[in-house]
């Protein structure tokens, strides 16, 4: 089978690649294990010395490496830089906090010494998806390997340069040839690798469908798993909100990576005091993006990474309008070479559209009125997802009560949803379950050990 990437900014391929079959992965695999029954004794300054190398990589090249995230999925050039140099950030945080981290835990019992203490797993196989090829990987790569484990990547095949190139970033750094492994499979493939009994654990970023497959398969070997995925975030305006900084903030929350964000904001939820002047400034500011070749500085709206998202996207729009949503701009696929969408404000969105109760992973915006903050709230969580959501308010202190009332993840008060590897990352509800980045990401895949002294 071949793995192919296209350019969807041109419609043409880049490479292909063919997949490996179930002895080389096995071959991988052992090496990998073979490399991780050193590096878990390897001490955490020298793999603090060994990461930083890693951002340092990161950093003298990321016009290279920014480029092939372009190329490969249609990403904003300065986004795409702006994504390596995160990449950058989150290695170093581990690199530097790690030792912290993972400081055993003494705690007084009837022993004369008794703590806590963390140990590496093992290989730990991560599905990774196409939307941030490398952040993706990273943010779940620095904590896991500081921590001492080993990684084997099955990346999205539409990603498969990244994926290679993330590969070569590890052993240019110095790490052990083997302790981060890309594996060149299909989807199909992915169950006999999570069967391998070196394969220790299990972390997913993607679509609810893939984590409960991959979390099924997981489940019948008993091995832990981290799932991260969709989300179908609200962005609350309440009738005290900044609307000049909402609407802006509205705008990059929604168009972000070409829409295409789990933690993108998706249902505008705005009370209908301000509901006229909001729409207002949202659609003028959403007409200002530029929309183009994703290679030049100035565009800020690129190409769906596949033809079927943008036909599955489109599609949704569709069924929504069927059922009573309106137009107020966009709407449509471009009729242009590549895979782009226009940037779309859908209103009159109601309980069952798909505008409504689906994730739209792209430039789509959905807009419902609701009369006040009591409504706003129950619509806000009148989804099956729950991974982040932003609240706009100048009561901070209603701010902060109503964010309790909130199922997600994280709730961003004033401020769009981002990822930061100071604090910890995941939803509940489909959005999945497990932590990833801050202290909390890098202790899901340890041994929780007790030392218990007589």
């Amino acid at each position: 089978m071949l793995l192919e990437t296209i350019n969807p900014a041109t419609e043409k391929m880049l490479t292909s690649y063919k997949t490996i079959g179930n002895k080389k992965i096995t071959e991988i695999i052992r090496q990998v294990h073979s490399d991780f029954l050193e590096w878990k004794n390897v001490s955490i300054e020298k793999r603090k010395k060994l990461m930083l190398n890693v951002a340092q990589v990161l950093r003298n090249n990321k016009y290279r490496y920014a480029e092939i995230l372009t190329l490969e999925m249609g990403k904003p050039i300065t986004q795409a830089i702006a994504e390596i140099e995160k990449c950058a950030w989150v290695v170093e945080h581990y690199a530097k906090n790690a030792k912290t981290m993972l400081a055993k835990e003494n705690i007084k019992t009837d022993a004369k010494e008794s703590f806590v203490q963390f140990d590496p797993l093992g290989i730990i196989l991560a599905v990774m998806p196409w939307n941030f090829p490398f952040w993706q990987v990273f943010r779940f790569a620095a904590p896991a390997l500081m921590a001492g484990n080993a990684a084997v990547l099955k990346h999205a095949s539409n990603v498969t340069m990244s994926a290679l190139t993330i590969e070569e970033i590890f052993q240019k750094s110095g790490l052990p040839k083997n302790i981060f492994r890309t594996l060149l499979i299909a989807s199909g493939q992915v169950k006999n690798v999570i069967k391998n009994p070196l394969v220790k654990a299990v972390t997913l970023t993607g679509s609810e469908y893939a984590g409960s497959k991959v979390a099924m398969e997981s489940g019948k070997v008993l091995k832990k798993t981290v799932m991260e995925l969709g989300g179908s975030d609200p962005f609350i305006i309440l009738e005290d909100a900044n609307l000049k900084d909402a609407s802006s903030i509205a705008v990059t929350a929604r168009l972000l990576n070409n829409g295409q964000s789990c933690i993108a904001a998706k249902r505008f939820i705005v009370v209908e005091k301000v509901y006229d002047k909001f729409l207002e400034l949202f659609k003028r500011k959403m007409k200002a993006v530029v929309i183009g070749n994703p290679l030049k500085n100035e565009t800020g709206l690129g190409p769906i990474a596949r033809k079927d998202l943008l036909l599955e996207l489109h599609s949704q729009v569709i069924q929504s309008v069927k059922k009573g949503a309106k137009i107020l701009m966009g709407g449509k696929i471009i009729k242009r070479k590549g895979y782009y969408y226009q940037a779309t404000i859908l209103t009159n969105v109601k309980k069952g559209m798909p505008a409504y109760e689906q994730e739209l992973f792209g430039p789509v915006a959905s807009v419902i009125k609701v009369k006040n903050e009591k409504e706003a709230i129950y619509v806000a969580n009148d989804t099956p997802f729950g991974l982040g959501a932003s609240l706009w308010t100048e009561n901070l202190s209603k701010a902060k009560e109503l964010a309790k009332q909130i199922d997600s993840g994280s709730v961003f008060i004033n401020g769009m949803v981002k990822s930061d590897p100071r604090l910890p990352f995941g939803g509940v509800k489909l959005s999945g379950f497990g932590r990833e980045l801050s202290h909390y990401g890098i202790k899901e895949f340890v041994n929780i050990k007790t030392i218990w002294i007589k």
